[in-house]
C-alpha cells in the first residue's frame, strides 16, 4: 500500500516562514493587514508546500481573529477613560472589536477575566499594570496572542509594555517642590494599588536623599480616591503635625480636595502651602489657583498599545518591546513657592 502523503498544516507553513500561525492565517484571510514582505514569504511557502486551508479550522480561527481584549481596573476613573479614548480612536476603521473587562483592582477578578478572554482566543490582549499574580502571568505567557502591558514599565515584560516609571515621576515631583523652597513635604495616598505604591517609593527615596523623610508626613488609606477623601487626608495630616508646607498627592482628586480644605482653613496656596497632584486631569488647569501635577501620556499609551498589537498580528518585528512614554511636571501656581518665613502663617 502506498504511503499517504503528510497533510500540510497551518503550523507547517508558519514554521517554514518563521512566523506565528496567527500571521499565516491573517495573510490568507486579511492580507491587507500584513506587511508586503511577510505576505510574499507566506504565499510562496503556501504554494511550495501545497497547503490547502481546512474550512472547519479556518472557521474556528476566524471566530477569534477580530477580538482585542482590554483589561483595566476601573471604568469610572478618568485616568483609564483617557487610555480607552486612545485605544478606541486608533482601532477605528480597523477590522477589530474591543472587548472590555473591568478587574475592579481585584487579583482574583483579573484571573477570572483572563480565563474568559483567553477561551475566546482573542487576536491580542491589553492588560493594565505589571503586577499580575503568578497565575495571571502564567496564563499570559501561555497565551497564543500578542500582549501589551500598559500604565507601567519594568524589566520583565510578559510580551510588550508601554507606560512610565511612577517611582521616577514621583521623585521628580518632590524635587520640583524642593526647588521651589518647600521642605516639609507630605505624601497623601489612597487606594494604594501598585502604581500608588511605586509613587510612594519614589517619594520616600528622594525625601531620604535630601534628609527630610519624616514618617508623620505620610498619610495613606486603602479607600478609593475622591475629592472628599483629599479633604479628610489633609485633616488627618494636620492633626499629626502642623510642621508641613506642601503635599504630593497620589492623584488629582486628592489634590483638589486638599485645595478645598486649605481654602476652608484660610491657608494660602502657594504662599503658605504647596500642592502637587498626579495625572494632570483637565480640572487641574482651571482650579483657583491652578494646580501643579505630573502629566502622564495616557491617551498616547492606549494608541501605542493598539499599534504594537497590530504590528505583531501582522507579523512585523517590534524594535522596542518596552516603550517608556515618560512624564512631565506641569508647574502651575500652586507650587510657585513659599513666602519668606517671617511673613508666613503656619497651617
Amino acid at each position: 500500500m502506498p504511503k499517504l502523503a503528510k497533510k500540510i498544516k497551518l503550523a507547517d507553513v508558519a514554521e517554514a516562514v518563521g512566523v506565528s500561525a496567527i500571521t499565516v492565517s491573517r495573510v490568507l484571510r486579511k492580507p491587507e493587514l500584513v506587511s508586503e514582505s511577510v505576505r510574499l514569504r507566506v504565499t510562496e511557502a503556501v504554494a511550495r508546500l501545497g497547503y490547502v486551508p481546512d474550512p472547519a479550522a479556518r472557521a474556528l480561527a476566524s471566530a477569534r481573529t477580530d477580538v482585542l481584549g482590554v483589561l483595566i481596573p476601573s471604568v469610572t476613573n478618568n485616568v483609564f477613560s483617557s487610555v480607552l479614548r486612545g485605544i478606541y480612536n486608533r482601532v477605528e476603521g480597523l477590522p477589530f472589536n474591543i472587548q472590555l473587562g473591568n478587574t475592579r483592582y481585584s487579583v482574583l477578578e483579573e484571573e477570572r477575566l483572563l480565563d474568559v478572554f483567553l477561551r475566546q482566543r482573542p487576536s491580542g490582549l491589553i492588560v493594565s499594570g505589571i503586577d499580575q499574580s503568578a497565575r495571571s502571568k502564567a496564563l499570559l505567557r501561555q497565551a497564543d496572542c500578542p500582549i501589551v502591558q500598559i500604565m507601567e514599565i519594568g524589566d520583565d515584560p510578559v510580551d510588550m509594555m508601554v507606560g512610565l516609571s511612577h517611582r521616577d515621576a514621583a521623585g521628580a515631583a518632590i524635587r520640583h517642590l524642593q526647588a521651589r523652597g518647600y521642605r516639609r513635604i507630605a505624601f497623601l495616598g489612597a487606594r494604594m494599588d501598585p502604581r500608588t505604591r511605586s509613587r510612594l517609593v519614589g517619594y520616600e527615596q528622594v525625601m531620604k536623599e535630601i534628609g527630610l523623610l519624616d514618617e508623620r508626613l505620610i498619610v495613606t488609606t486603602p479607600r478609593a480616591s475622591t475629592v472628599t477623601l483629599g479633604c479628610e487626608l489633609l485633616i488627618e495630616l494636620l492633626s499629626r503635625t502642623t510642621e508641613v508646607d506642601a503635599v504630593f498627592c497620589n492623584n488629582d482628586d486628592l489634590a483638589i480636595g486638599v485645595l478645598f480644605e486649605c481654602q476652608r482653613r484660610r491657608i494660602s496656596v502657594p504662599d503658605d502651602f504647596g500642592i502637587c497632584g498626579f495625572n494632570d486631569l483637565e480640572m487641574m488647569a482651571v482650579a483657583n489657583p491652578p494646580l501643579t501635577s505630573v502629566r502622564t501620556n495616557r491617551e498616547e499609551m492606549g494608541r501605542r498599545a493598539i499599534e504594537m498589537l497590530i504590528a505583531r498580528i501582522a507579523g512585523e518585528p517590534i524594535d522596542e518591546p518596552v516603550v517608556d512614554l515618560g512624564f512631565e511636571i506641569v508647574a502651575r501656581h500652586s507650587t510657585a513657592g513659599l513666602r519668606p518665613r517671617e511673613a508666613r502663617r503656619r497651617p
